[in-house]
């Protein structure tokens, strides 16, 4: 039997995957990070703790009963996108890098919309955003002007992990769309915005297609890993381009829901002149020659993880959440908007911050726990409602992630979203959508949608329910208003934060 394995490198840790020609996940390891927030809206992570962490796991899954080295063919990686990693002449770090829920940025995202004006969106096909690669770039510049002046080319988080195990320096075209700095729809780097921002065209890696092969294992990380220097190594894709092939998000009509540390509502796309008007992100989808929209909540799980966190440490989830599904939509009138670091869809404001409105006495934990998930739903059905007014049809959705976990929150997608909501039997996010492309790399399969038929299988399927719609309907013009009447409060409490 041979294996591929699929890296998973989160924002909170890195999850290995093991995955046998079937589709069958023979074994998986994960390892965990810290995270560094020096200050308010500053998220930072060392760029060797996810090589370390990548390697312990590969090494625990490579030594899983029965499978020897020589079984394992290839490996391909997905990643947390946008965060900024600065390589020196000598290719190591020259700082932490800047992660995507960092939002330290905005004077950047201004200077960028002044600079390229229409350009902005006709060439990079998205909005200046705070979580995006080329403000991170401009503000190490303008505030860490010695360490910016050893940088002499910038990757992101996956990638960095990849060329420590190979040695060779490369980015996905699904990745580099979150950069600000691609060309989306020509898929090169954009001359017109380097020029803009008088950045060298070395300052930016290869590109090559997401199942494309880019080398082999270095001996040291062969060793370190427990796998062969001859592994095959696949560039890999964006964790939402990834997680969209491991739910087969590959054809017009399919829409995938991920919650994890952030949400996402995405929908695939082969039309490269569809135009949201920067209302939602387009990408180049980690399937060649095509493209996904796609919307996000900054804080989807994180939300409940705060939550529990805050108010049930010493608790599991299963513990918070019992007895949820007693709670009738609308969690006694108390509404939750999940804005804890900024958000981005269709607000991309990085000073708001989250609420509860309408809380009274007869509410307990149990209602806010509702209002919680409920919060985080109407904020994904933002994008979901953005997508219909566009012409798209969107009547069922694949969901992924923390979301896809419970049952109940299941039932609440369905209600809000009105649709049907698919789980998945092998649910296993955007791992195995890097399994999947190393697969397809290994000439396992003729196509991504051919892997996609033996990989992904569908499991129960959930229908809104008639009433509890209605009521959501109802409940989600209220919470579509809660942005704005919050907005100004936000921005004058922005001076008091730490």
């Amino acid at each position: 039997m041979s294996y591929v394995i699929g890296v998973d490198l989160g924002t909170s840790a890195v999850k290995v995957l093991l995955v046998d020609r079937e589709g069958t996940v023979a074994a998986e390891a994960s390892r965990s990070y810290p995270l560094f927030h020096e200050h308010s809206g500053w998220s930072e992570q060392k760029p060797d703790d996810w090589v370390d962490a990548t390697l312990e796991a590969l090494k625990e899954l490579s030594s899983a009963a029965g499978v020897s080295a020589e079984q394992i063919e290839g490996i391909s990686f997905s990643g947390q996108m946008h965060g900024l990693v600065l390589l020196n002449e000598a290719g190591d770090p020259i700082r932490n890098a800047i992660l995507w829920n960092d939002t330290r940025t905005t004077a950047q995202c201004r200077e960028i919309e002044a600079t390229l004006g229409d350009k902005l969106l006709s060439v990079t096909r998205n909005p200046a955003l705070e979580g995006f690669t080329l403000p991170k770039i401009l503000w190490v510049r303008q505030y860490e002007p010695q360490a910016f002046a050893e940088a002499k080319l910038f990757l992101l988080p996956k990638d960095y992990v990849r060329y420590r195990l190979t040695g060779e320096l490369h980015m996905d075209y699904s990745d580099a769309a979150g950069t600000l700095i691609l060309d989306v729809a020509g898929k090169k780097w954009s001359s017109d915005v380097l020029a803009a921002f008088g950045l060298p065209a070395s300052f930016c890696p290869p590109l090559v297609e997401s199942h494309g092969l880019v080398g082999t294992l270095l001996p040291e990380a062969a060793a370190a890993s427990g796998l062969l220097p001859s592994t095959k190594v696949f560039a890999g894709g964006a964790d939402n381009a990834c997680g969209a092939i491991g739910a087969g998000i590959l054809s017009e009509g399919l829409t995938l829901c991920s919650i994890g540390t952030s949400g996402v509502i995405l929908s695939y796309e082969n039309d490269k002149d569809k135009d949201f008007g920067g209302k939602v992100h387009f990408f180049n989808h980690g399937k060649e020659d095509s493209f996904y929209a796609m919307g996000v909540t900054l804080a989807a799980g994180y939300s409940l993880s705060w939550f529990k966190k805050t108010f049930a440490p010493n608790e599991s989830f299963d513990q918070l959440l019992q007895g949820v599904n007693e709670v009738k939509p609308g969690a006694n009138g108390l509404l939750f908007t999940p804005y804890l670091v900024g958000e981005r869809t269709p607000h991309a404001d990085p000073a708001i911050r989250a609420s509860f409105i309408g809380v009274d006495g007869s509410h307990e934990r149990i209602h806010f726990a509702r209002a919680v998930m409920e919060g985080i739903t109407f904020s994904l059905n933002e994008s979901v409602d953005m997508f219909r007014k566009a012409g798209k049809t969107v009547d069922t959705i694949v969901s992924i992630g923390g979301g896809a976990q419970n049952p109940v929150w299941l039932q609440m997608q369905a209600d809000i979203f009105g649709a049907n909501v698919v789980a998945l039997e092998n649910e296993q996010g955007p791992g195995l959508g890097a399994a999947m492309l190393a697969a397809y790399g290994c000439g396992w399969y003729p196509s991504l949608e051919a892997c996609a038929q033996q990989y992904v299988k569908h499991a129960v399927s959930y229908e809104p329910q008639a009433e509890a719609v209605e009521a959501y309907k109802g409940l989600f013009r209220v919470y579509q208003q809660v942005y704005a009447q919050t907005r100004g409060l936000n921005e004058a409490l922005v001076p008091y934060r730490n």
